[in-house]
């Protein structure tokens, strides 16, 4: 996949959008998480480049993620398994990777249907799926879709011929970042035995410097070097080492006793809960003036848009406050699971402030809006989604009636002037200052 990524952004100019279909989002065994781990290490471009979209728990705020995949030139990669198959278009993908088993033939064409989406911001002429069960999906259903899709020779990249096409000076530098890669990925599953078999081939045994080393060794001695690489006992035992074992050990009759202090990282230091609390309050009062999203909460609510709440979000974040830690040193300290971002940052610059959740927060605004004013069924319906998106993303934009699921089933933007007429932007304005008031 990074090669194909590579020789696109080559051939185009851009970096490619890329979904990958992953099987599974499991705790503590996540294919998703493997995923995006092999991708960050495979690219090393930072942890924005690659993402995982999923409905886990451990995944803050999806749609906002989605939103952010569509419109932004990062995340180019994400990992997910059955959130982005439906209902959400991203034009710029161009890029499947199938990586989960698929037998429903109604789950293989929506799952297709994320690349056919139209872009001539990019000129996009064609999408390209990778077909990671041995070209057996395609194959499967190949009669079920009117997509035309056009099989590629089977190329494999077996770590031999890998060595092979350095030998033969075939793209030779790229090659030789593929088999570093595959090397260390060796040395971190290698057991003690598979150290002292390789040990015969290179010194000590040491893979993780053989590899590290494997640029410079093949400049200085290519000759000497490539011998050992395509010895056929190194390359079988390249393919068949010995691997360390995972164990678990349970302790029958072990008791576990366990005592623990809560403490938050700030920098370099842990902090109680009410020591993160009031640095916290101290940062929002020093950076009313410097940060334009918290000025916007504490003076001009009724600027309040998408924009500030992804502001602030990033500010805090940057400076150890995120989202999470703070709503669990709330928790801690005040007693309130979930409180909203806009209430926290309001009680840490007036510490009379009410703490709401989101869905507070929204109920609250939204019964203001709504105060003395009559919506017919249809307009009421599609209050209760723009709640329901409120209550996950504390702002609305009229770009979210296309992009956001939610809406778009129900006809998007030109459904919703339908309803409200003329009424639409002037109520989303409403909406946003009674959210953030």
């Amino acid at each position: 996949m990074a090669r194909y990524a590579y020789q696109h952004q080559e051939d185009t100019g851009r970096f490619p959008k890329i979904l990958i279909f992953a099987a599974n989002d499991l705790d503590h065994t996540s294919h998703c998480d493997q995923l995006v781990q092999i991708c960050k290490e495979e690219f090393g471009q930072g942890d924005d480049f690659v993402k995982k979209i999923t409905g886990s728990p451990s995944v803050d705020r999806p749609l906002q993620r989605i939103r952010e995949f569509r419109n932004r030139p990062n995340p180019k990669i994400v990992v997910t398994v059955d959130m982005l198959t439906t209902g959400v278009d991203i034009p710029a993908l161009e890029l499947l990777v199938f990586l989960r088993p698929v037998k429903s033939r109604i789950l293989w064409v929506q799952m297709l249907g994320r690349g056919t989406r139209r872009c001539p911001d990019i000129h996009k002429e064609k999408f390209v799926i990778f077909d990671c069960f041995d070209g057996t999906l395609i194959k499967y259903f190949q009669d079920a879709t009117d997509f035309t899709v056009e099989l590629p020779q089977k190329e494999s990249l077996s770590i031999v011929q890998v060595i092979e096409n350095i030998y033969q000076n075939v793209d030779r530098v790229y090659y030789v970042k593929v088999l570093t890669k595959r090397l260390r990925r060796i040395e971190r599953s290698m057991s003690g035995k598979a150290r002292e078999e390789f040990a015969a081939f290179i010194p000590e045994g040491d893979m993780g410097k053989f590899a590290g080393n494997l640029k410079n060794l093949l400049r200085d001695d290519f000759t000497g070097t490539m011998n050992i690489l395509r010895n056929p006992a190194f390359q079988n035992l390249l393919i068949n080492y010995p691997k360390a074992k995972r164990s678990f050990l349970v302790g029958y009759e072990v008791a576990d006793e366990v005592s623990s202090e809560v403490a938050f990282k700030k920098g370099s230091e842990y902090q109680k809960p009410e020591d993160y609390l009031d640095a916290f309050a101290r940062f929002v009062l020093e950076n009313r003036d410097q940060i334009e999203a918290i000025r916007i909460l504490l003076e001009r609510p009724r600027e309040w848009r998408t924009d500030a709440l992804e502001e602030l979000r990033e500010k805090l974040a940057h400076e150890d406050f995120s989202e999470k830690t703070l709503q669990k040193a709330h928790q801690l300290v005040y007693n309130k699971a979930l409180a909203d971002i806009i209430s926290m940052v309001k009680h840490g610059a007036r510490s009379e402030a009410p703490l709401w959740t989101s869905a507070e927060r929204v109920d609250r605004a939204m019964a203001r809006v709504m105060k003395g004013k009559t919506f017919d069924k249809d307009q009421q319906q599609w209050l209760g989604m723009i709640r329901e998106h409120l209550v996950e993303n504390l702002t609305i934009e009229m770009d979210d009636f296309d992009n956001m699921p939610i809406f778009a089933r129900q006809g998007g933007r030109s459904r919703a002037k339908k309803i409200f007429g003329d009424d639409l932007h002037p109520l989303i304005q409403d909406i946003n200052f009674a959210v953030a008031a």
